[in-house]
C-alpha cells in the first residue's frame, strides 16, 4: 500500500470519530471513505460533515476495496467484535482506547491480528507530542538518575449530563470502568511507558459524586514499579472546576513535571543551557485542549500523529509505534487497581 492511496473507514458516528475523521483530513495522501454506525441518523450526518459514504452495514463497508484501514471509535466494550470481523477482512484496525476491557477480549484482537497478517494498533495521541518523547528519550538516557518515584494525575469534571447522555458511560459492560478507565488510561500508559513494568498496586475507589453509575468517579492507587522506584494515579472526575492532567517523574538526578503537552518543572544536577529552555508553561489567556471540564476540548494534533505513524509502518511491514500488544499494557494496571480497590487487597502482575 502506498500512502498515496490510503483509504479509511470509520465505525462510530461520535465525537472522537469527528476527531479521527479531522486526522485523516490533515494527512496528505489519506482519505475518509466511509462510516458506519447503528444510529443511521448520526452516521448520515456524520457522512454529510466529513464528506464519506456512510453504509447500512458494517460488512458492507468491510467489503470496499478501497478501504484499508478501520478507525474503531465505539463505546469500549464493543471494540472486540467489531475489531475481529474487520481483521477478518483483512483490514488494518486503529481502535480507541482502552483496546478492550476484559484482558481475554485484548489477547484475542492481538492473536487474531499477528494470525491474519494485519496490524491491530492502539490510540494513546499522548505520546506523539514532542515533549512527551523527549521526557522517555531523557529517562533512556539517565538524565534522571535512578528513577524514585512516578505519578499520574487525571482530576477532571464531568456532569451528570456526561453520564446521562448515552445509555453505555459508566457502565461495566461497555464503559469497562469509570474515571480511570475512560479519562486516566492516557495517562496510566503514559506512566507505564515513563516509569517501565508495574510489579503491584494497591487503590481504593468511590464514587463521589456521580452515585447514580455503577463504576468508580473517583480512585486513588499506589504502585511499585519493577526497577523498584514508587508511584501514584489520581483519578477523577468528580472534582470542579477540574485541572490539566499531570505527570511527574522524579529521580536520584532531576526532575520533570509534565502539564499536557507543556513542562512546568525540568531540572536536573547537571542542567545544560538546553534544559534551562524546557519550561514552557501555557501564557496566561491561552486556551489548552486538554478536556479537563469538557471531553471535546482535545485536538487531533496526536491522532494525527498517530495515524500517520500507522501509515508509514503498513507500507515499511513495521511495528507501529503503539501496536495492540503495548496498548494492553495500560488495561492490565487498570485492571489490577480495580481488583485492588474491589477486595481491599494489594495486587501483582502480571494477573
Amino acid at each position: 500500500m502506498e500512502k498515496s492511496d490510503v483509504g479509511f473507514g470509520i465505525v462510530g458516528a461520535g465525537m472522537i470519530a469527528g476527531i479521527h475523521a479531522m486526522a485523516i483530513d490533515a494527512i496528505a495522501g489519506a482519505s475518509l471513505r466511509g462510516v458506519y454506525s447503528r444510529g443511521r441518523t448520526k452516521s448520515a450526518a456524520f457522512a454529510t460533515k466529513y464528506g464519506c459514504t456512510a453504509f447500512q452495514t458494517l460488512e458492507e463497508m468491510l467489503s470496499r476495496p478501497d478501504i484499508d484501514i478501520v478507525c474503531i471509535c465505539t463505546p469500549s466494550g464493543m471494540h472486540h467484535d467489531l475489531v475481529i470481523k474487520s481483521i477478518e477482512a483483512g483490514k488494518h484496525c486503529l481502535i480507541e482506547k482502552p483496546l478492550e476491557v476484559t484482558l481475554e477480549k485484548c489477547n484475542h484482537i492481538i492473536n487474531a491480528a499477528a494470525d491474519a497478517g494485519v496490524i491491530a494498533a492502539v490510540v494513546f495521541p499522548s505520546r506523539f507530542y514532542e515533549n512527551s518523547r523527549l521526557l522517555k528519550n531523557s529517562i533512556a538516557d539517565k538524565k534522571f538518575g535512578d528513577l524514585v518515584i512516578g505519578s499520574a494525575y487525571v482530576k477532571w469534571n464531568r456532569t451528570p449530563e456526561y453520564y446521562k447522555s448515552s445509555p453505555w458511560r459508566g457502565t461495566w459492560e461497555l464503559d469497562g470502568g469509570g474515571a480511570l478507565m475512560n479519562q486516566g488510561i492516557h495517562s496510566v500508559d503514559l506512566l507505564q511507558w515513563y516509569m517501565g513494568p508495574v510489579e503491584s498496586v494497591h487503590a481504593y475507589a468511590a464514587n463521589a459524586k456521580h452515585k447514580g453509575i455503577e463504576v468508580e468517579d473517583t480512585v486513588v492507587a499506589t504502585l511499585k514499579f519493577a526497577n523498584g522506584a514508587l508511584g501514584t494515579i489520581e483519578c477523577s472526575t468528580a472534582v470542579f472546576p477540574g485541572s490539566l492532567k499531570r505527570i511527574e517523574i522524579m529521580g536520584t538526578g532531576g526532575t520533570a513535571i509534565l502539564e499536557e503537552s507543556s513542562f512546568l518543572k525540568w531540572e536536573f544536577l547537571q542542567m545544560t543551557d538546553e534544559d534551562k529552555q524546557m519550561i514552557n508553561p501555557v501564557p496566561p489567556g491561552s486556551v489548552v485542549q486538554g478536556g479537563a471540564s469538557n471531553p471535546a476540548d482535545i485536538s487531533y494534533f496526536g491522532h494525527q500523529r498517530q495515524i500517520e505513524d500507522l501509515i508509514h509502518s503498513i507500507a515499511s511491514g513495521s511495528t507501529p509505534f503503539i501496536d495492540a500488544f503495548e496498548g494492553r499494557k495500560s488495561v492490565e494496571i487498570v485492571l489490577a487497581i480495580y481488583e485492588s480497590a474491589r477486595t481491599g487487597q494489594s495486587i501483582r502482575l502480571p494477573l
